[in-house]
Protein backbone atom coordinates (compact mmCIF):
# COMPACT_ATOMS: atom_id res chain seq x y z
CA UNK A 1 0.00 0.00 0.00
CA UNK A 2 1.43 3.96 -0.91
CA UNK A 3 1.98 5.72 1.60
CA UNK A 4 0.89 9.04 2.28
CA UNK A 5 1.48 11.82 4.03
CA UNK A 6 -1.00 12.52 7.01
CA UNK A 7 -1.53 15.80 8.81
CA UNK A 8 1.55 15.74 10.39
CA UNK A 9 3.63 16.11 7.46
CA UNK A 10 2.44 19.91 8.09
CA UNK A 11 4.33 20.21 11.10
CA UNK A 12 7.00 22.58 11.49
CA UNK A 13 5.95 23.88 8.15
CA UNK A 14 6.29 28.13 8.96
CA UNK A 15 3.45 30.75 7.71
CA UNK A 16 3.82 34.37 7.59
CA UNK A 17 0.52 36.11 7.72
CA UNK A 18 0.09 39.48 7.11
CA UNK A 19 -3.01 41.22 7.44
CA UNK A 20 -4.15 44.81 9.24
CA UNK A 21 -7.45 42.98 10.98
CA UNK A 22 -6.50 41.56 14.29
CA UNK A 23 -9.53 38.88 13.70
CA UNK A 24 -8.27 37.73 10.56
CA UNK A 25 -4.77 37.19 11.65
CA UNK A 26 -5.87 35.02 14.66
CA UNK A 27 -8.60 33.16 12.75
CA UNK A 28 -5.65 32.34 10.02
CA UNK A 29 -3.16 31.68 13.19
CA UNK A 30 -5.36 29.41 15.33
CA UNK A 31 -6.27 27.40 12.13
CA UNK A 32 -3.04 26.63 10.79
CA UNK A 33 -1.86 26.06 14.22
CA UNK A 34 -4.02 22.96 14.85
CA UNK A 35 -2.57 21.71 11.95
CA UNK A 36 1.13 21.62 13.83
CA UNK A 37 2.33 24.72 11.26
CA UNK A 38 4.34 27.35 12.88
CA UNK A 39 2.66 30.66 12.20
CA UNK A 40 4.41 34.07 12.43
CA UNK A 41 1.13 36.76 12.09
CA UNK A 42 2.02 40.32 11.63
CA UNK A 43 -0.13 43.36 10.89
CA UNK A 44 1.64 45.34 7.45
CA UNK A 45 3.69 44.95 4.78
CA UNK A 46 6.66 46.70 7.34
CA UNK A 47 6.82 44.12 10.20
CA UNK A 48 6.32 41.19 7.17
CA UNK A 49 9.53 42.52 5.54
CA UNK A 50 11.21 42.83 8.96
CA UNK A 51 10.65 39.13 10.04
CA UNK A 52 11.39 38.04 6.77
CA UNK A 53 14.91 36.90 7.12
CA UNK A 54 14.71 35.53 10.55
CA UNK A 55 11.12 33.33 10.51
CA UNK A 56 12.57 31.84 7.25
CA UNK A 57 8.37 31.56 6.16
CA UNK A 58 8.31 28.18 4.00
CA UNK A 59 4.60 30.21 2.87
CA UNK A 60 2.88 33.63 2.64
CA UNK A 61 -0.44 34.51 3.52
CA UNK A 62 -1.15 38.36 2.84
CA UNK A 63 -3.87 40.56 2.63
CA UNK A 64 -4.01 42.50 -0.90
CA UNK A 65 -5.54 45.59 0.54
CA UNK A 66 -4.11 47.34 3.48
CA UNK A 67 -3.59 50.63 4.66
CA UNK A 68 0.21 52.15 3.89
CA UNK A 69 1.46 49.44 1.74
CA UNK A 70 -0.81 46.81 0.26
CA UNK A 71 -0.82 43.26 -0.40
CA UNK A 72 0.36 43.97 -3.93
CA UNK A 73 3.12 46.39 -2.68
CA UNK A 74 5.08 43.55 -0.14
CA UNK A 75 4.71 40.64 -2.72
CA UNK A 76 6.82 42.91 -5.49
CA UNK A 77 9.07 43.65 -2.80
CA UNK A 78 9.58 40.03 -2.12
CA UNK A 79 10.34 38.95 -5.62
CA UNK A 80 12.61 42.05 -6.36
CA UNK A 81 14.73 40.65 -2.89
CA UNK A 82 14.44 37.25 -4.42
CA UNK A 83 15.98 38.07 -8.08
CA UNK A 84 18.87 39.47 -6.42
CA UNK A 85 19.20 37.32 -3.11
CA UNK A 86 17.90 33.77 -5.06
CA UNK A 87 15.26 31.41 -3.61
CA UNK A 88 11.27 31.60 -3.85
CA UNK A 89 8.59 32.19 -1.54
CA UNK A 90 5.32 30.59 -2.43
CA UNK A 91 2.46 33.37 -1.56
CA UNK A 92 -1.27 33.67 -1.81
CA UNK A 93 -3.46 36.39 -1.76
CA UNK A 94 -6.20 36.98 0.24
CA UNK A 95 -9.03 39.16 0.09
CA UNK A 96 -12.54 40.14 2.08
CA UNK A 97 -13.68 41.00 -1.45
CA UNK A 98 -15.48 38.96 -4.29
CA UNK A 99 -14.69 41.00 -7.23
CA UNK A 100 -10.81 41.44 -6.28
CA UNK A 101 -8.55 41.44 -9.63
CA UNK A 102 -7.23 37.50 -9.29
CA UNK A 103 -5.24 38.00 -12.78
CA UNK A 104 -3.22 41.57 -11.23
CA UNK A 105 -2.39 39.46 -7.91
CA UNK A 106 -1.15 37.11 -10.26
CA UNK A 107 1.06 39.17 -12.05
CA UNK A 108 2.11 40.80 -9.32
CA UNK A 109 3.42 37.95 -7.83
CA UNK A 110 1.26 35.59 -5.75
CA UNK A 111 0.70 32.28 -7.07
CA UNK A 112 -2.79 31.49 -5.48
CA UNK A 113 -5.63 33.79 -4.08
CA UNK A 114 -8.26 32.73 -1.50
CA UNK A 115 -11.28 34.36 -0.09
CA UNK A 116 -10.42 35.85 3.92
CA UNK A 117 -13.71 33.93 4.68
CA UNK A 118 -13.13 30.54 3.11
CA UNK A 119 -13.78 27.48 4.91
CA UNK A 120 -10.52 26.46 7.27
CA UNK A 121 -9.99 22.99 5.30
CA UNK A 122 -9.59 25.54 2.32
CA UNK A 123 -6.55 27.97 4.00
CA UNK A 124 -4.82 24.08 4.98
CA UNK A 125 -5.32 22.97 1.55
CA UNK A 126 -4.02 25.75 0.23
CA UNK A 127 -0.95 26.12 2.64
CA UNK A 128 -0.12 22.32 1.88
CA UNK A 129 -0.44 22.92 -1.89
CA UNK A 130 2.02 25.83 -2.06
CA UNK A 131 4.92 24.24 0.17
CA UNK A 132 4.55 20.99 -1.53
CA UNK A 133 2.68 19.24 0.91
CA UNK A 134 -0.59 16.65 0.75
CA UNK A 135 -3.33 17.19 2.61
CA UNK A 136 -6.91 16.34 2.25
CA UNK A 137 -10.15 17.65 4.59
CA UNK A 138 -10.59 13.50 5.62
CA UNK A 139 -7.46 14.49 7.43
CA UNK A 140 -8.37 17.25 9.50
CA UNK A 141 -8.13 17.24 12.77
Amino acid sequence: MPMTQSPQSLNGLRVLVVDDEADIREFITVVLESHGMSVKAVASAQAALEVLEPFHPDVLVCDLRMPGESGYDLIRQIRELEAKQGGHLPATAITAYQNEDWEESHQAGFEAHLHKFAQPSEWVEMIAKLAGRSFSPSQDL
